[in-house]
């Protein structure tokens, strides 16, 4: 049953509330947790439930991106058939390309065998099971399925999202967008499974109405004159799409819980590994409850962080509930708290940074902070 479907990931997400930390690398490849990119989780879920063919479609200024999936060797896809396969929109309508960009690389869905697709973006910080998600949907024998979560935040959470209206069987009725209005809501995650020859016909209604429709608006429109079954999963989510929901994501791995659920239930998370010597920890320093992944020199205080590979905080540093990526260095006697800093920022001795839990204090890559 699994070997019948193939993956496609369509990155092309709204990056507007979170242009902080996509300046210079698209959503899809920000790092989170220390040693991952977001894009990492939903690959991650896809090939733990068997799928081996998977097609990501990335925007052009994408380097990163490109540069992390690669051949697709840290979740098994360097194969000579089926695999990872990488393709980039032209510069022009990244929002709105997705569709003639298919299209255009209609040989990749052609030479595939498989008959489905699952179709997701990135943003979802997840565990899904998609092999129970496929049982589900071929038991419904409807053409196509839409994964979400009942969340009961919705007044502040998953804002601008898409809302299914269900009826007692589990179809959907309708949707509609999340304005914050009630507080329980059934949220889409964006998540689809159907027939690559449903997928076809989209992609030839969205060809012939002048690419003025994405491929998920093509599918919530479908969703509300027909039959479509929904798929309601259970587990730890998290929607990136902004500071605040980036900062919360990195924070919520603090918690055992949530992070035994992300990393080791139902398979594990795959990354591109870097090969950097274990962290050292001074005889000056002291950690509590956080996250620090290999290559740190730790010498201050680290309480209720993550640090990405590379980071060096110095004697008499102070870093509280604070996400650090790679590369930077925090001197002697700095006190930071509910802060980002991005790639190789260096903040000279003396400093002190504070922002909110709302309002995280964020600092663009490779900048210098005097005090």
């Amino acid at each position: 049953m699994i070997k019948n479907y193939m993956g496609l990931l369509i990155l092309n997400e709204n990056e507007i509330d979170i242009r902080g930390l996509t300046i210079n690398r698209p959503l899809a490849s920000i790092p989170i947790g220390g040693r991952y990119r977001i894009v990492d989780f939903v690959l991650s879920n896809m090939v733990n439930a068997g799928i081996v063919n998977i097609g990501a479609f990335v925007q052009s200024d994408s380097r990163s991106l490109v540069e992390h999936l690669g051949t697709g060797k840290p979740w098994g896809l360097d194969r000579n058939t089926n695999g990872l396969h990488v393709y980039q929109y032209s510069h022009n309508g990244m929002m709105r390309g997705d569709v003639k960009m298919i299209n255009n690389n209609m040989a990749f869905f052609r030479k595939s065998f498989q008959k489905n697709v699952i179709i997701s973006r990135s943003n979802m910080i997840c565990k899904v099971d998609y092999e129970d998600a496929i049982k589900a949907h071929e038991a419904s024998g409807k053409e196509m399925t839409i994964i979400y979560k009942r969340i009961e935040n919705a007044d502040r959470d998953m804002l601008d999202g898409t809302m299914l209206f269900l009826d007692e069987n589990g179809l959907v009725t309708g949707t509609g967008i999340n304005l914050g209005g009630q507080r329980e809501a059934n949220i889409s995650m964006e998540m689809f499974l159907m027939s690559k020859e449903k997928l076809m016909e989209f992609m030839n209604i969205g060809m012939s109405k002048g690419l003025k429709e994405t491929t998920f608006e093509m599918m919530y429109d479908y969703a509300h004159s027909n039959d479509v079954y929904a798929y309601e999963y259970k587990g730890y989510l998290r929607r990136i799409d902004s500071i605040y929901s980036y900062f919360n994501a990195n924070m919520d791995m603090l918690n055992q819980d949530v992070l035994n659920e992300l990393f080791y239930k139902n398979g594990r998370i795959y990354t591109k590994v870097k090969n950097d010597p274990p962290t050292k920890y001074s005889h000056h320093s002291d950690v509590s409850n956080s996250l620090l992944a290999n290559g740190c020199i730790v010498d201050g205080t680290v309480k209720n962080s993550v640090l990405a590979r590379q980071v060096k905080v110095k004697k008499g540093a102070v870093v509280e509930n604070s996400i650090i990526l790679q590369g930077c260095v925090i001197e002697e006697n700095v006190t930071l708290s509910n802060v980002i800093l991005d790639k190789g920022v260096i903040v000279k001795k003396n400093s002190a940074l504070k922002g909110s839990t709302l309002y995280p204090y964020i600092i663009e890559k490779n900048s210098v902070i005097n005090p």
